[in-house]
């Protein structure tokens, strides 16, 4: 059985799920939020970094699937998303763990089938694909979507042109190709 942790990163709310391959099917096994609830970055930070750590640690992935970095419009807020997603990958490369890297247009287009899909629609093939009887929430259904999409890479499910543009890496130095 081969576990998949997927990450939407997030300064103050990072959203995770996990899901299992079951037959080359990916199947819910759970789904949740990591809340930084201290005032100060550094803190947030510290509290994402241990949030993670402690999935990793519950879960024991084969892999961990980020989405990447989008450009906002805001510098600032881009800088903070950029340190939580740092905060998360320090936590996941202490583990030893792969971790691979998808876009949020190509999670969508993986997901839904467009890159430019909403988040609801991306909720509601989260709970489609996974047979929920609840939708998770939005943060969490984008980190569902993220190891959705990346069991569709490993079976070769998603289109070849989504998988081309998915970046893999082992934060242990080796370069894996998807």
């Amino acid at each position: 059985m081969t576990v998949i942790l997927g990450i939407d990163p997030g300064s103050r709310r990072a959203g995770f799920g996990v899901v299992t391959l079951v037959g080359g099917r990916p199947e819910y096994l759970a789904s949740g939020l990591i809340h930084a609830r201290k005032s100060v970055l550094a803190e947030r930070l510290g509290e994402i970094h241990a949030g993670t750590a402690e999935l990793v640690a519950q879960y024991r992935p084969a892999v961990v699937a980020v989405e990447d970095v989008f450009v906002a419009r805001d510098p600032r807020a881009a800088l903070r998303l950029g340190q939580a997603r740092g905060a998360a990958l320090a936590a996941i490369a202490a583990a030893g763990i792969p971790v691979v890297e998808y876009s949020p247009r190509t999670v969508k287009q993986a997901v839904v089938g467009t890159g430019a899909a909403t988040k609801e629609q991306v909720q509601r093939m989260v709970m489609q694909i996974l047979r929920l009887s609840a939708a998770p929430t939005a943060d969490a259904a984008d980190a569902l979507a993220v190891a959705i999409c990346h069991a569709h890479a490993g079976t070769g499910a998603m289109p070849l042109s989504a998988r081309r543009r998915g970046r893999v890496r082992s934060l242990a130095g080796l370069r894996i190709e998807a």
